[in-house]
């Protein structure tokens, strides 16, 4: 047993090492290091499939698939244009319209998806302004990281946490999570703006221009946008509710996909294009990484890590609670947080089978860690490297030094807000 353990930790560590490398594509990498366990011997296929937490998949696939059909109707670009002209386009009040856009569509859609709908509308508004993209790429980064923070299905880490632990419904997510999340995109804000100011300055004609612009016209398909609006109101009722309901929130979000399909797809082309939107390499990204983290589990290699952990902090819940905080916010700033996350989870469940009695400072620390933690650096979420692909592709380059120079110190800073927010709420009167 100890050899396999060596074998599977080795696997581990190669796959992680190659993930944070970007030599190879991390889909790629993650589902062979899953197929290694298997091929080793150190899983057997039964016990792989079992630990692939399918209501993450099918929460992840749903959304996806209703934002895809949704984003033809050009309603987010409507927001984004009209949000711009509210504020008489000026460009530092605009930084901050669309990062509190940006944390709200994140935390009802998710936060990958959002920067995908988000990234082509800034990029569009900066040009029209002729300014400096990158405060507002930036922008988009750390406020869909923290939006993200605020529900269930805002964040993968998030998606992940709450299908492991049947508990934490959709609104206890809001309910924990919402108010610091609040609390920190307000000061964030702030320190954008500050830090940005000299670049938040257009010329008096550009400005003029882009007031002019009619964003009625982004409004393609009216009827469309009515069947999306509505499929995705019932589709948030039913995340509220789905726990007095007895659904899993993956059955919820595939329910509210397919009928919008349903309503929607008339052809076998549009099914085929709205499937195609799905992040395929995301979702085998996670699939991998299950199975990854299943040859830990079955070795008995997370256990003996938390065991270690109870005996570092004493089984002190607020000790445990601020060690998995900052622990994740660290890790995560530098390992995309959702392989972190699949492997705190099992390393989590096992500190409260060995007597920690009150979990959820923990899985709170755990959401607010690795999600925060991915404002760090660009490689520590993967909408970070969407944003960064997204921009590259239309020449703006996100630099990995730069974005580490003003997202790792903001990061930080969330986290010190995080930690009082943790202590004073769930800790003290322990």
């Amino acid at each position: 047993m100890e050899n396999q353990a060596m074998l599977a930790l080795g696997v581990f560590l190669v796959t992680y090492a190659l993930i944070i490398s970007e030599k190879i594509h991390r889909t790629v990498v993650a589902m062979l290091g899953g197929l290694a366990m298997v091929l080793l011997g150190i899983v057997d296929y039964e016990t792989a499939v079992h630990h692939i937490d399918f209501n993450t998949l099918g929460l992840l696939v749903g959304m996806m698939i209703m934002v895809a059909i949704t984003g033809q109707t050009g309603i987010f670009r409507y927001i984004a244009i009209y949000a711009a002209k509210k504020v008489k386009c000026r460009p530092m009040p605009i930084l901050s319209i669309l990062a509190v856009i940006t944390a709200l569509f994140s935390a009802l859609l998710d936060n990958v998806t959002t920067v995908l709908l988000m990234v082509p509308v800034t990029l569009t508004l900066t040009q029209r302004l002729n300014i400096k993209p990158e405060p507002y790429l930036i922008t988009l980064i750390i406020s869909s990281n923290i939006g993200g923070t605020a529900t269930l299905i805002g964040d993968p880490p998030n998606i992940m946490i709450g299908s492991a632990v049947k508990e934490l419904t959709f609104l206890a997510f809001i309910h924990n999570l919402a108010p610091v999340a609040l609390a920190i995109l307000f000061v964030t804000i702030i320190l954008l703006i500050s830090l940005y100011r000299k670049l938040l300055v257009t010329d008096e004609r550009h400005r003029l221009a882009l007031l002019q612009l009619n964003e009625k016209e982004e409004l393609v398909d009216p009827a469309l946008l009515v069947k999306c609006l509505s499929v995705l109101g019932v589709t948030l009722a039913g995340f509220l509710g789905h726990q007095a309901l007895h659904l899993e929130s993956s059955t919820v979000a595939l329910s509210g996909a397919f009928i919008l399909l349903l309503l929607t797809a008339k052809t076998e082309r549009a099914v085929e294009v709205a499937l195609e939107k799905v992040e395929w390499p995301t979702i085998f990204f996670f699939l991998g990484l299950f199975v990854l983290v299943s040859g830990l589990v079955e070795t008995g290699i997370i256990d003996g890590v938390a065991r270690y952990a109870i005996a570092v902090t004493g089984g002190s819940p607020a000790l445990s609670a601020m060690l998995i905080l900052w622990l994740s916010a660290i890790a995560s700033a530098f390992v995309d947080n959702i392989p972190f996350v699949a492997t705190m989870i099992p390393l989590i469940q096992n500190m409260g089978q060995l007597g920690i009695a009150n979990m959820e400072p923990l899985w709170w620390s755990l959401a607010l860690g690795a999600c925060l933690g991915g404002n760090g650096s660009l490689i520590g979420a993967s909408a970070n490297l969407i944003v960064a692909g997204l921009a590259a592709q239309q020449n703006y380059p996100l630099s990995f030094r730069r974005f580490l120079a003003v997202g790792f110190p903001l990061m930080l800073l969330s986290v010190v807000i995080a930690n009082g927010y943790i202590y004073l709420r769930y800790l003290s009167h322990l």
